[in-house]
């Protein structure tokens, strides 16, 4: 399973499908195998972050540079896991997780305040200043108790859930 000249069995699917929590029909599945295989220009049975970036939609993201990192050298199924947290049909659990590794670049389980700037520029671009960004970031978490110094574990990513559900309902989901 996974490079370009095979075919994907019943058992592939229903594999597949249950490591993605059945977040994807049968016929889904096979859609995106399809797909993978045409990313996988090179039928290795994974996608490189060169062959993510002929997506137009994926290299226009501003956080495009951040997912590579999750992406690069994923297989079939891994590829279908991870589109996973933009189905419709996923969690908000599921989604803040995805989040919350698009802030944790260095993959170390926290997110530092220069983390999550770091992802406010990426989204703002010259829209914001430098200072406006700190500002803002700086009052978000005073209002949620937190300082500049603190690092925020996934648990607390969760506990923001209000927010994080304000976001994906304004179509941060469909955004990467």
């Amino acid at each position: 399973m996974g490079s370009a000249s095979s075919m994907l069995t019943q058992y592939d699917i229903e594999e597949v499908q249950e490591h993605c929590n059945n977040l994807f029909s049968q016929q889904e599945i096979v859609s995106l195998y399809q797909r993978f295989c045409q990313l996988d220009r090179n039928a290795k049975g994974f996608i490189s972050a060169d062959e993510f970036l002929s997506v137009p939609e994926f290299a226009m993201n501003p956080l495009s540079q951040r997912l590579l990192k999750m992406v690069d050298g994923l297989n079939f199924k891994d590829f279908v896991a991870f589109l996973s947290a933009f189905s419709a049909k996923a969690s908000a659990q599921q989604k803040i997780e995805l989040i919350f590794k698009v802030y944790d670049s260095d993959r170390n389980g926290k997110v530092s305040f220069k983390d999550m700037l770091e992802v406010l520029k990426d989204l703002s671009g010259s829209f914001m200043s430098d200072d406006q960004r700190e500002e803002v970031l700086g009052q978000v978490l005073r209002e949620a108790g937190y300082t500049k110094d603190s690092y925020l574990t996934l648990d607390d990513f969760i506990k923001w859930e209000g927010l994080w559900e304000m976001v994906l309902a304004s179509g941060w989901s469909k955004k990467v």
